[in-house]
């Protein structure tokens, strides 16, 4: 590799580092918000928002590389020609396929970080994640002891506490239960205490009242009591994970064991392929758009005002790509027996790639005899 490639990758991979950085704190920030309400709403500390928010970057670091990567080699490569870096390779007789050489490898540097990401980290973060969701569904006590709230638990119910003293009581406690269409129960104790019995809850109220409201005969009743139990197992979900989502599914076990799968967790044949295919073509992606946006720009001359026309047209080939990649997924689903179909989008980017480094090293030929010619 030339001083002038390794320059040229360097810088590559710099603005592939800073357009990352900034997509990822964007679209992190706006799921970060989303996260923080649902989690601190039903009353997670902010330790497991952490927690979920790691869990889920490997999923939104997968969507931002290849669009990092394009606006790297974008960037960069409008900068070299606006410096007149570009013409003097061009002058010193370099080919578009030798000045295409740092874009290669930078694709396909991106393309070994999204294959790691796509076959390794995401299947185990989708896996943990999933694994979490069903530990704090089960959490009862996390959901239900909140102050000062009123909880919606599930359809029908709500509860509220005033206080949660240090000792554990539960201070001034309302429950309205009318999830019976015939009859609506309200609770009010002085005291309440949350205990776990058998792997399920109870709520144990002291010093309150029930009332209960028929409603077909708008008949009220109201009893007073020491004590009395409730149990608020039903208003939680189980907490029991079902079968896997094929994204947490390893590749390797795809790749071995895909009939076992089908018929042990129900998930289609064709949803698994495409699932294994897929995550060998998104690393090919990354190497396609960033081969397609040098290539589209190359074809552009010296111009003080830049290549803005060559990249408006290398947005929308990329544009048209992704259209193309959520086109084949479905019949591949539906048929995994057409599953290189999957393969076509980075094919075509990749030999849209080579038909443009052809014609501008054409271009640069006859630009060259021209003078000759007319001597």
């Amino acid at each position: 590799m030339s001083k002038f490639d390794r320059y040229v990758l360097s810088q590559y991979l710099l603005f592939f580092g800073f357009f990352s950085l900034i997509l990822v704190a964007v679209f992190w920030l706006n799921q970060a918000v989303i996260l923080f309400d649902v989690l601190v709403g039903d009353g997670q500390n902010a330790l497991v928002f952490l927690e979920f928010t790691a869990l889920a970057l490997p999923r939104l670091i997968r969507m931002i590389l290849p669009m990092a990567a394009f606006a790297a080699v974008l960037y960069f490569t409008n900068r070299l020609s606006n410096e007149s870096e570009l013409t003097v390779m061009k002058a010193t007789g370099a080919s578009p396929w030798q000045m295409a050489r740092p874009a290669f490898w930078f694709g396909a540097s991106v393309a070994l970080m999204m294959a790691v990401l796509t076959n390794f980290l995401l299947p185990a973060s989708t896996s943990r994640l999933s694994v979490r969701e069903a530990e704090i569904s089960q959490n009862i006590a996390a959901r239900l002891l909140t102050e000062g709230t009123f909880l919606h638990p599930t359809d029908g119910v709500t509860f509220y506490i005033r206080e949660i003293g240090l000792d554990g009581a539960l201070n001034d406690v309302f429950l309205s239960d009318r999830r019976d269409p015939e009859q609506t129960m309200l609770f009010t104790a002085a005291r309440a205490f949350l205990v776990r019995e058998d792997g399920g809850a109870r709520l144990i109220m002291v010093d309150g009242m029930a009332q209960g409201l028929e409603t077909e005969r708008q008949a009220l009743s109201i009893t007073y009591f020491e004590d009395f139990s409730y149990d608020i197992s039903a208003l939680m979900p189980s907490g029991v994970a079902g079968a896997r989502s094929h994204r947490a599914i390893p590749t390797l076990e795809l790749l071995t064991s895909r009939d076992r799968i089908s018929a042990e967790e129900g998930i289609s044949m064709g949803t698994l392929t495409e699932e294994l295919h897929v995550r060998f073509t998104r690393p090919l992606n990354c190497l396609a758009v960033a081969m397609l946006g040098f290539s589209t720009l190359l074809l552009g001359g010296f111009s003080r005002f830049g290549l803005w026309r060559q990249m408006v047209g290398a947005f929308f080939l990329l544009v048209l790509l992704e259209t193309l990649r959520g086109t084949v997924s479905p019949p591949v689903e539906a048929n995994p027996a057409i599953w290189p179909l999957l393969y076509l989008p980075p094919g075509l980017a990749l030999g849209l790639s080579a038909v443009f480094l052809y014609i501008s090293g054409r271009a640069g030929r006859l630009s060259r005899k021209s003078p000759g010619v007319a001597a």
